[in-house]
């Protein structure tokens, strides 16, 4: 987290975790939608580092980048997005669709403000927020914090799926193994993934494609 009113906090985890959920919800939304281009640029916002973006523009130099001094950033409630080269960082176009999106989801969209209060990277959920019916998390959503990454969704393979024994991990090391088992753990008990990931590796179903998958998710929700 963030420990200077300078520095920004694009910690997912920082959110509440009904944000967590309904952000995760979003990306996936466009992922599926064909929007992978777009990025977190800010999550959780501490009341001092609100109040001195507040003062960009009018007490301190600079163009003003907030309308208000309370902002759900504060209650973790809330993130900002941008989207990723060659388009502008705030392409307008992208940003609608994320916004068309979000209110599906009943998230609130920036863009949807009047003028004046007009936030086209800011998106937030109220505190009763739920998801809604027909959705759910399909799968591992990865949600970037850099423009060098893109938005993706990884779903794992359903247990009728047969996996051949070739495919399946191999250990000529009880050493090598064990290491990779608390590596998964570590990731299970930071709650970057789900513990299934661990029942995996212990029923010996986990294949190499899937570790490799799971080492970008887990690099991902780490950084």
């Amino acid at each position: 987290m963030s420990t200077s009113v300078t520095q920004t906090c694009r910690d997912l985890s920082e959110l509440t975790a009904a944000a967590q959920m309904a952000c995760s919800l979003l990306f996936q939304e466009c992922f599926k939608a064909g929007i992978v281009d777009i990025f977190i640029t800010e999550t959780f916002r501490s009341q001092a580092r609100q109040n001195y973006l507040y003062e960009q523009g009018r007490t301190r130099p600079g163009q003003v980048v907030t309308w208000t001094r309370n902002s759900n950033h504060t209650s973790r409630r809330a993130w900002d997005i941008a989207v990723a080269p060659p388009r502008d960082l705030y392409d307008k176009s992208t940003l609608s669709k994320v916004g068309a999106i979000a209110k599906k989801l009943g998230i609130t969209w920036g863009g949807y403000w009047p003028a004046g209060q007009y936030d086209a990277p800011h998106f937030e959920i109220p505190s009763n927020w739920a998801i809604p019916k027909g959705y759910r998390l399909e799968g591992q959503v990865i949600v970037p914090t850099s423009s060098a990454v893109r938005v993706q969704l990884i779903v794992e393979d359903k247990p009728q799926q047969t996996v051949e024994d070739d495919d399946t991990m191999k250990f000529t090391s009880t050493t090598a193994k064990a290491a990779v088992r608390d590596y998964i753990q570590q990731a299970v008990d930071k709650k970057l993934i789900d513990k299934s990931w661990l029942e995996k590796f212990d029923n010996g179903s986990m294949t190499s494609g899937d570790f490799e998958g799971l080492k970008i998710i887990i690099s991902q929700r780490s950084a």
